[in-house]
């Protein structure tokens, strides 16, 4: 093929799109503007750098996002291989070295000959023939008002909030013990246990501490699986115990029952860094260091990366999209990523597969495709683009959004059966367009 896709933006989504077109023979410009202008969020110029935990989830197809990772494994994901080469102990879920795999991406997209990479600015949607918008969350204002006005809805936007990372050797061992929750991967997980005295204190000065106020002309919109630890605290003094700090399925070594329990996973391959799960923020950072550091265990913490609050943009899916995640009304405008209102890194990578294996197809004289409803990105799909949806909020992968099985079934048999049609269903789809390698399906463990 002899015209050449325009690619904005070189996060997850777009990187993947890159590499879908690549492999179909397609030319590719991607647009990245890091390093000449960063965002609030990003601290390098990589490709795919993660900028909130290094997770992938859990990766048993006992949960949505686990059959998702195994459709885009079996598509051929870029995103996947280079995270299952550089994962790291995360117990049932896939963690990854957050260093290793944006240099794992960066250097996969940059050696792919018909690949190019302009590192500026775009300011306004390109007029070629095809282009795929995946600037993510964190859209510059230029480009954010081009997108609005060429899809001609406004954008909607919400707050995320990231969390701490430290250095494992600042931690107490003595205090802490480690374990994965009900024993699932073994001791991946370091653990804080607090005692009923220890955890109302936290509370305390959780909710005094100061945090980074709002600008004026601001509305402050959370997604609410991110949701900072202190707003979570405002709904009731024990939430955090019901959340993040649940002490439920860890059991210390001596036998004790904590109250609540801080849970701290590898950031990288070696073990160096700790990240705190779930412990996103908007605490200014001497309050942090001061909060963080009465939890036992990290009275002592070091801090590589304080807890920050961003805002995200995302557009209006359901009124601007195609299932194809193609503009309304456009012949070859994609979107893709965080801006379609997909939370989480896997089901951003997959809508940038997506848009990348149909920036092709269109190319081609082809009908852009998706899969069907009842896999975990066709699932997905749905939900960001069905037009009779009112409210439009920003949405991971779960069983929710599933159509519902011909019959009754319940907990794991429901899930199970639900993650087999899904791979079944996938695989027909993928023989019929065809997309990736469809007996990779069956060589894939459950």
């Amino acid at each position: 093929m002899s015209e050449r896709v325009t690619v904005i933006g070189g996060g997850l989504a777009g990187s993947e799109a890159a590499y879908h077109l690549a492999q179909a023979g397609v030319g590719v410009d991607l647009y990245e503007m890091r390093p000449c202008r960063s965002t609030d969020a990003h601290k390098t110029d990589r490709l795919a750098e993660l900028v909130c935990s290094n997770s992938f989830r859990d990766n048993s197809t006992m949960t949505a996002v686990g059959v998702l990772k195994r459709e885009m494994r079996a598509m051929g994901s870029l995103v996947m291989k280079v995270a299952d080469e550089v994962a790291v102990p995360a117990g049932s879920a896939l963690a990854v070295d957050r260093v290793r795999f944006a240099e794992g991406v960066t250097a996969a997209v940059e050696g792919l000959d018909s690949v190019t990479i302009h590192r500026q600015e775009l300011l306004d949607i390109p007029d070629g023939p095809v282009c795929i918008v995946a600037t993510g969350p964190l859209t510059s204002p230029d480009l954010s008002r081009s997108l609005a006005r060429f899809i001609g809805t406004e954008h909607l936007y919400f707050y995320d909030a990231i969390s701490p990372i430290i250095t494992a050797d600042s931690v107490d061992t003595t205090r802490t013990f480690r374990a994965s929750r009900y024993n699932k991967g073994g001791d991946d997980y370091v653990n804080c246990p607090l005692d009923q005295k220890t955890y109302e204190g936290f509370i305390d000065a959780l909710m005094e501490a100061d945090k980074v106020p709002l600008k004026s002309f601001e509305r402050c919109t959370y997604f609410e699986g991110c949701m900072p630890i202190e707003e979570l605290a405002r709904r009731g003094r024990d939430t955090l115990r019901f959340g993040a700090m649940k002490p439920v399925g860890l059991q210390p070594p001596d036998g004790s029952r904590p109250h609540a329990v801080v849970q701290l996973r590898q950031d990288d391959r070696e073990g160096r860094l700790l990240s705190m799960v779930g412990f996103q923020t908007k605490m200014t950072y001497g309050e942090q260091r001061r909060v963080f550091r009465s939890i036992p265990g990290m009275e002592a913490a070091e801090f590589v990366r304080l807890g920050s609050l961003h805002r995200n943009t995302f557009i209006n899916s359901p009124r601007a999209l195609t299932r194809e995640l193609m503009v309304r009304g456009s012949r070859g405008v994609f979107v893709a990523g965080q801006l379609v209102g997909v939370e989480g890194y896997v089901e951003s990578a997959a809508s940038g597969m997506l848009c990348g294996l149909n920036a092709a197809r269109l190319l081609g004289g082809l009908e852009p495709a998706s899969p069907p409803s009842t896999t975990a990105l066709g699932s997905l799909l749905d939900y960001v683009t069905e037009r009779s949806r009112r409210e439009f909020q920003p949405m991971n992968a779960n069983y929710g959004l599933f159509p519902p099985l011909g019959r009754r079934l319940r907990g794991r048999e429901k899930k199970k059966a639900l993650g087999s049609r899904a791979e079944a269903d996938l695989h027909a789809w993928m023989c019929e367009v065809p997309v990736g390698n469809p007996e990779r399906l069956c060589k894939t463990s459950s």
